[in-house]
């Protein structure tokens, strides 16, 4: 029987991929609005300023456990959060929200092989075809259908963007079973200040390679949806959610990612959802699904 507590994470996950899912539709609306690193930078400096509006008390509470853990934290903040976004905004611009949405739903096939990797965590028959079968949905989306362009390694540029992201992302989720006993906000402001910094050199990057472009009045939209929607809220959710059920159960609900930012895009942005798509969309959440079935022992 599912306690009280797995019900909460299951509800806050929901939310949670809901706007993972609508980050895909403003990775598109913002390409001639905002410069992709901009809205990194302006995304997570609006957080910190919510944090330091609403987690003063959790931060200095936690303080003495968190400094002694500030290098990993960082790392993680750069990983899951700087990186990530830089990758996922970057290819906003050459891929569309359907594509986006759909390779995002591999992450965790990703955190799967990292908690492998990482902590050791045993593999068993239908695991390893659950991989096979997600990795199949990626490479088609990836070759838009066109099975022929696998001779030819035609990979869109922005679908090989946003596979490098999830890769990082699916770093900071396996992070995430290791990290310090502490609230989830104080956990998130170190994580967020931390990506907010790293994500500065990136931006004065962007600005020396193209010049300063200032957002029009709809990219400062986006940042002030991107901030409240798919970064702090959903962040928190996430992060509350993996302490309740932890990473591996917490990271197999990514899968509705895809779901919804497939819906998004068709109303939203109007764009196509191909056959391929739905043979894609199919596969990863049956390699996804298989995957969780296929855990040998304790899920954890």
């Amino acid at each position: 029987m599912i306690n009280r507590e797995h019900w909460q994470a299951y509800i806050l996950l929901i939310f949670t991929t809901a706007f993972w899912g609508l980050n895909a539709i403003i990775s598109r609306l913002a390409v001639g609005e905002i410069a992709p690193m901009q809205l990194v930078t302006f995304r997570w400096l609006g957080v910190v300023i919510l944090l330091l509006l609403l987690a003063r008390k959790q931060v200095a509470t936690d303080w003495p456990i968190l400094k002694q853990h500030l290098p990993f934290l960082c790392l993680m903040g750069i990983c899951g959060f700087t990186i990530f976004n830089a990758l996922f905004y970057a290819a906003g611009h050459h891929t569309t929200a359907i594509n986006i949405g759909i390779l995002q739903g591999s992450i965790p096939i990703f955190v799967f092989l990292g908690s492998f990797l990482a902590l050791s965590h045993r593999i068993s028959l239908i695991q390893a075809v659950g991989v096979a079968v997600t990795l199949l949905g990626v490479i088609i989306v990836a070759l838009g259908g066109d099975l022929e362009g696998i001779s030819q390694l035609s990979i869109n540029r922005g679908d090989l963007l946003m596979l490098i992201a999830c890769l990082f992302y699916a770093a900071y989720s396996v992070g995430l079973s290791r990290r310090p006993k502490v609230s989830a906000m104080g956990l998130f402001a170190v994580l967020a200040t931390a990506a907010w910094i790293a994500s500065l050199p990136l931006v004065a990057i962007e600005t020396w390679q193209i010049g300063w472009q200032s957002p029009t009045m709809t990219g400062w939209l986006l940042v002030l949806l991107v901030t409240i929607f798919p970064s702090f809220i959903s962040q928190i959710c996430f992060i509350h959610s993996v302490s309740l059920i932890g990473p591996g159960r917490a990271g197999v609900f990514v899968n509705l990612v895809p779901i919804f930012a497939s819906m998004m895009a068709v109303v939203f942005l109007n764009e196509s959802f191909e056959i391929f798509h739905a043979i894609a969309l199919a596969l990863v959440l049956c390699g996804i699904g298989l995957s969780e079935l296929g855990k040998p022992g304790k899920v954890v």
